[in-house]
């Protein structure tokens, strides 16, 4: 890029469109970084060949180290600025809209947040009110839900998730909460607290990770972008090649940055005699422990972290790098040989900054060159100020490889499904046998690449009733599921494998935990055989096994308990094989259905302490499966997730998964939608209240103010299911009403639509003709209207009919025209749980036509 010979916001912009023509290749790869101080982090990301549209920092000295390592290609995408402000905000989405004018940039790759920790720093002894400046964190939640980046990035302090802030809705709740309501509804989201001397990072690092993965992006999740895990490096092998550094004030002649830090002479004895891992309050000399006079009096210092004035280790990992890395009373600063504390070089290579990195505008080679006053003085100026930085960075190793590993995913090509189908037909891949084989041989592609071919194939050669997991669908559904660090020994149960698409994500998830048990079933022994092969793919840790059941999970009988039962169970109903539907029923609770899901529900909660599984949505509402929620509401739903038709592509059903706790009684459920992009949160108790007739999801304050105005449960549904097209003629004595007839307090009468029947003495329906009181409703619709049934007049399955329970009970033309409302619309839409499929009008929907109270 461009080098800039001083940092000047107002370079004309003429000249910044000639840097950004020679800088800005087709389609960049683009980040917005906030609260990013010297942009230490974030430099992993220019690393990684990523453009900086914007950068917010509030002081301005560091803003000044980004402009030096040239960051933006537009200087006015320095921003400095207090983020709370509607100005600096503006700035932000002014570079965006830039960048979307010049570049055609449509949606920002990345947003980097790592905002103010001290409000929960456990180094930070002089906490008040930090609420305000914990509330901080808001502001990045709130840009990411304005930006929409591809992918998020929070990152911070241990503490960071279970501290308090105030959130949007002005309510005080944890961050990780906060960020769970506001984001989950749009991303998939992975929070980790992670040592970063396990990833990469030269130095000890304890920090929350929070990584977002935008709901839309297929085939990749948060984890897949995490650091990956790296063996620990010694300080000798980061920092043991610079020179020592003996003399107060001593500076390495080849490096301005390698120096020795003055502090006060009479300080040196306290430590000269220290030895590795000691601190200098451990010195038997009492005037050798760290002390002050005050009238003549010794009185010695406080020692409130154990790691002050301590001397580190050559051959142990370097230390964690806080701000006041200057001063030998803050913790572990001194230099395992030298009396000193780290240089600012030694630092930096702790914290992973590459020696391209600028602390100022002058070149390292010109800071070198200078005299020993004049290195002196740029030292007093700017050295508090670069080593403040380099303690609140983000080491740069951890970010530039999360930034390679999201650069990799938006560079490459991902087959579509037809190219799939086109690898199966030309390889033959139906066949089972060239299906293993080619699986054995294939070198090229991803295990999940390889289980959508293989559930291709399989749904091509048999009708199982088995779809296709994206891997972002299977980690949102584990995600929720209870945290590794609970468990030493686990046991998960998959009851119907199919090729593992779950597989991958639990690894990843539980590798932590001592030992883990893993047994997939299937009955397809096929399924099993491909699966063997699948997971030769995968890299699965030593303290990790698979047991293969090849049976049917419904018969199969179990000798253990599963600490987590997680799947995608067959969603179909046996028909022809009543043998096999008996044994089903034989002990289940809900026999009211034929529909396998419903038995695998009830099976895994007999055996599952917690209970993950992803099936239709018609299990939250519809009749057949009353004594299945019935039996489900006896226990915790922690969380739901509508998918609405989201979930398999290509496939018209809409699904949703829950976690339920067979040992914990109802709390709060939350709901993730992804109709809506909504999270939100209310008592089980709620969304299940036994008044309704079934679960109400999405239930609010406005659905609970229109439902105090009706009297519910008034009517029966009816739906004629035999008449049809090919019976029905132009003109007749009868008229057949159809759903686009249906008015509101009227018929419509349609040319060509219209249709009649002169005989319907053999249908069921005809028990209507001429009845008062019944009440024609069009199903499927989300555009409720009604009318009465006129005289001489029937209706087919596209109406539905409605009859009073209660005989005396008689409708005005009002109350039939509040159903055609907006306000009614409105609740309609609450009471059907914002489906697009189960919208039929049965004896549990018809429960939410009520009559207005007077």
């Amino acid at each position: 890029m461009k080098k800039t010979k001083s940092y000047k916001y107002e370079q004309p912009a003429v000249e910044l469109l000639k840097v950004a023509e020679r800088c800005v290749p087709y389609n960049p790869r683009t980040y917005v970084s906030l609260f990013s101080s010297a942009g230490v982090g974030c430099y992993g990301f220019k690393e990684s060949l990523f453009h900086c549209v914007a950068t917010v920092e509030l002081l301005e000295r560091r803003l000044k180290i980004q402009a030096h390592n040239q960051k933006c290609t537009h200087e006015d995408g320095y921003i400095s600025g207090d983020l709370t402000t509607k100005e600096v905000k503006d700035k932000v989405f002014a570079e965006l809209n830039r960048w979307k004018r010049l570049y055609n940039v449509g949606d920002l790759d990345v947003l980097i947040a790592t905002p103010p920790c001290q409000g929960m720093s456990v180094a930070n002894h002089k906490k008040k009110d930090e609420l305000k400046r914990n509330s901080l964190v808001i502001e990045s939640i709130k840009l990411t839900k304005e930006i929409k980046p591809k992918f998020f990035i929070f990152e911070n302090v241990r503490a960071f998730l279970t501290s308090i802030c105030t959130d949007i809705d002005n309510e005080d709740k944890p961050i990780g909460q906060a960020i769970d309501y506001n984001l989950s509804g749009y991303y998939n989201i992975h929070t980790q607290i992670l040592n970063f001397k396990n990833y990469g990072s030269p130095s000890s690092r304890t920090r929350t990770l929070v990584i977002g993965v935008r709901k839309d992006l297929k085939e990749i999740t948060p984890i897949d972008v995490f650091p990956d895990q790296h063996p620990e490096r010694t300080l000798r092998d980061i920092i043991g090649h610079l020179p020592s550094l003996k003399k107060m004030g001593e500076l390495s002649r080849n490096d301005i940055y390698h120096n020795f830090r003055q502090y006060s002479p009479h300080m040196e004895n306290w430590i000269a005699n220290i030895k590795e891992g000691q601190s200098a309050f451990e010195n038997t000399d009492q005037t050798k422990i760290p002390h002050r006079i005050k009238d003549g009096v010794i009185v010695y210092n406080t020692h409130k972290n154990g790691d002050k004035y301590t001397r580190q280790y050559w051959d142990k990992v370097a230390p964690c790098i806080h701000t006041r890395n200057d001063i030998l009373a803050s913790q572990n600063t001194i230099h395992p040989t030298d009396n000193r504390v780290f240089s600012v070089r030694e630092v930096m290579l702790m914290m992973s900054v590459p020696n391209s990195f600028k602390w100022s505008e002058i070149s390292l080679d010109k800071l070198n060159a200078m005299s020993l006053k004049e290195k002196s003085e740029f030292l007093k100026k700017e050295e508090m100020n670069i080593r403040q930085c380099l303690g609140e960075a983000v080491p740069t190793a951890i970010l530039r490889q999360i930034a390679n590993k999201i650069g990799k995913f938006l560079s490459q090509n991902e087959y579509t499904e037809h190219e799939f189908v086109d690898i199966i037909q030309e390889k033959k891949l139906v066949e089972h046998k060239r299906l293993l084989k080619y699986i054995s041989e294939d070198t090229s592609m991803s295990f999940a690449q390889l289980s959508k071919i293989a559930e291709l194939a399989n749904a091509q050669r048999e009708n199982n009733a088995a779809f296709y997991t994206r891997q972002d669908i299977c980690y949102s559904i584990i995600k929720n599921l209870p945290e590794a660090k609970t468990y030493t020994t686990l046991n998960i149960l998959e009851p119907s494998i199919g090729v593992g698409n779950f597989l991958p994500i639990l690894i990843k998830k539980y590798k932590s935990v001592p030992v883990v048990n893993i047994d997939v079933v299937d009955v397809d022994k096929n399924n099993i055989e491909l699966l063997r092969e699948l997971v030769k793919k995968i890299d699965i840790p030593s303290n990790i096994s698979i047991n293969y059941i090849n049976d049917d999970f419904l018969l199969h009988p179990f000798e253990k308990r599963y600490d987590i039962i997680v799947g995608n169970p067959p969603y179909k109903k046996i028909i022809k094989e009543k043998t096999k539907l008996s044994h089903y029923k034989a002990n289940a609770y809900n026999d009211d259905t034929n529909n396998v899901f419903a038995f695998f529900i009830e099976k895994a909660m007999w055996l599952g302490d917690t209970v993950s599984l992803i099936v239709p949505k018609s299990v939250i509402n519809a009749p057949e499966f009353n004594k299945t929620r019935k039996l489900m509401n006896k226990h915790r739903i922690s969380r739901i997730i509508d998918f609405g038709e989201k979930g398999f592509k290509g496939v018209k059903i809409e699904t949703i998964s829950f976690i339920l706790n067979t040992k914990e009684k109802s709390d709060i459920t939350v709901v993730e939608s992804y109709i809506t992009n909504g999270v939100f949160a209310h008592k089980q108790s709620y969304i299940a209240d036994s008044f309704f007739p079934y679960w109400l999801i999405y239930r609010n304050e406005y659905f609970d103010t229109v439902a105090a105005k009706l009297k519910f449960n008034i009517f029966k549904a009816y739906r004629d299911r035999c008449i049809t097209k090919a019976i029905t003629k132009n003109i007749g004595k009868i008229r057949v009403l159809k759903s686009r007839n249906i008015g509101n307090n009227e018929i419509i009468d349609i040319p060509d639509y219209d249709c009649y029947m002169d005989d319907i003495s053999y249908l069921d329906v005809t028990k209507f003709l001429n009845q008062k009181n019944c009440i024609l409703l069009p199903n499927l619709t989300y555009s409720p209207r009604a009318c009465i049934l006129p005289p001489n007049s029937i209706a087919d399955g596209s109406v539905a009919i409605l009859t009073p329970i209660d005989k005396n009970t008689k409708m005005t033309e009002r109350d039939l025209a509040f159903y055609a409302t907006d306000e009614f619309t409105k609740f309609y839409a609450v009471a059907r749980n914002m489906g697009s499929r189960s919208l039929n009008i049965d004896n549990n929907s018809v429960f939410f036509f009520g009559k207005l109270k007077q």
